[in-house]
């Protein structure tokens, strides 16, 4: 698996012999919430287009496969990133490490806010995946950005701003950013980096979601792609689902 080797547009540009390159491989994507959000995606999308075949299988400690599996956990606990980096180091080194041939983690919206310590977060993050690169070279690991979440707008921000509260949802989607592009600087030139946040803030139109704030630029989620702020609806998850399932054909 190389960076970016292959460019497709749209799913049917794909073709058929890559699809199932994807099926036969070995991959694990640990996640929590909007994980099973991008994955109904997945499912929902190859019903569609049925030559799309991934097996994709929950698994939890007893780990016996040798066919080609698209294989979910749940790791860690959310509002802890930590315990997911651990919690991901800790399935890799119990067997999984040896067997997949590409592997990621995603963090979940939660997982920042305006109290974070991002760079503590990303530091834990960098030298759990420096150990498991060293330990499994055979193994791609593959980076995500964090999820964003809807940004505040209109009468909210007002009332917060009378009463001098500070607007966490926009303070929290910055310090997301601010992690994104720690990821990015970091693994963009010797890893894939699927950009889910840049996916998420995307308007249909191509036109990004953004606001600004101390002068910078940053990123939320579109409004059309969610009900409750966070996780990803129907529109949402096909639409994140479609582009993580063109990444992974990109680079197969």
């Amino acid at each position: 698996m190389e960076n970016q080797k292959k460019q497709y547009n749209t799913l049917k540009d794909v073709p058929a012999f890559v699809w199932e390159k994807l099926a036969n491989k070995k991959i694990f994507f640990g996640h929590q919430s909007v994980g099973y959000n991008i994955l109904n995606g997945i499912t929902e999308l190859m019903k569609k287009y049925t030559e799309i075949k991934l097996n994709i299988v929950e698994i939890s400690d007893k780990i016996n496969f040798i066919a080609g599996v698209f294989a979910h956990s749940r790791v860690g606990y959310n509002r802890d990133p930590k315990s997911k980096v651990d919690g991901f180091k800790t399935l890799m080194d119990k067997g999984l490490g040896e067997k997949m041939d590409i592997a990621f983690l995603k963090f979940c919206y939660v997982d920042f806010n305006h109290q974070t310590d991002v760079k503590k977060v990303f530091t834990e993050y960098s030298d759990a995946i420096s150990t498991l690169k060293k330990k499994y070279p055979a193994t791609t690991f593959i980076h995500v950005t964090a999820p964003l979440v809807k940004k505040q707008t209109g009468l909210k921000i007002l009332v917060k701003r009378i009463m001098g509260n500070t607007m966490h949802g926009n303070n929290d989607n910055a310090a997301k950013c601010k992690f994104n592009e720690l990821i990015k600087q970091e693994y963009k030139r010797i890893d894939p980096v699927f950009d889910l946040a840049k996916v998420e803030s995307k308007h249909p139109d191509g036109k990004r979601e953004f606001f600004k704030k101390d002068g910078n630029t940053y990123y939320a989620l579109v409004p059309y792609y969610t009900n409750d702020g966070g996780h990803l609806n129907s529109a949402g998850q096909k639409a994140v689902a479609s582009e993580l399932l063109l990444f992974l054909a990109a680079n197969v």
